[in-house]
């Protein structure tokens, strides 16, 4: 099965994936990209702009997880940052919106396009929800709980070890942020078996 990977990041999503299929990540980081890689040498590692590696690729692929940055869309940092802070608002990065259109109506593939729960109501209706995250997708799951520690208050050392990464070797800006952006590696690993199991089904 060929997998494409989105806004990979350090790649918390694919950590319970395995090495049987073949996977494309897209990271505009050029030293995240690099932790990715070392963690998952097998995996084919594109350094670049997701958005148009999707437009451009997405009919290669069997399966596509995108995790757009969900910062614009944060209820966190709008009721609270921007609220009583001081934080500069954004405009909602429309990329998330675009890509689950995109998909809806053009990849005949399975598909997950994940986000925060955001400040406003959903412009889309999400697919499913899980460990505090939207989803949007083709098909649906049931619903399950994910052990997690408190991700606001959350320091590096738990971070890694609730993750499964060691940052201490790599020069990173924010360490702490970059692992706060991985999704939950079982939440990963629960929908990509999901994903699976309905293509058995269907076969």
């Amino acid at each position: 099965m060929n997998i494409l990977n989105l806004y990979s990041g350090i790649g918390g999503n694919r950590k319970l994936w395995g090495d049987k299929y073949n996977v494309t990540a897209v990271e505009l980081d050029r030293d995240i990209a690099k932790v990715y890689q070392d963690h998952y040498p097998n995996d084919t590692v594109i350094v670049g702009d997701a958005q148009q590696y999707l437009l451009d690729n997405f009919n290669q692929f069997d399966f596509i997880w995108s995790s757009p940055p969900c910062q614009s869309h944060s209820s966190f940092r709008q009721n609270i940052g921007v609220r009583y802070r001081g934080v500069q608002p954004l405009f909602p990065d429309m990329a998330l919106y675009q890509q689950v259109i995109f998909l809806q109506h053009n990849f005949e593939g399975k598909y997950v396009v994940e986000n925060v729960n955001p400040y406003y109501e959903p412009l889309i209706e999400p697919s499913f929800k899980l460990d505090r995250h939207l989803f949007w997708a083709i098909f649906n799951v049931l619903e399950k709980e994910f052990d997690r520690p408190k991700m606001r208050s959350a320091q590096i050392p738990q971070l890694q070890e609730f993750l499964g990464f060691d940052l201490a070797n790599y020069k990173l800006t924010n360490k702490r942020q970059i692992l706060r952006n991985c999704v939950n590696p079982a939440v990963g690993d629960y929908i990509l078996k999901a994903v699976l199991e309905e293509k058995e089904v269907l076969a």
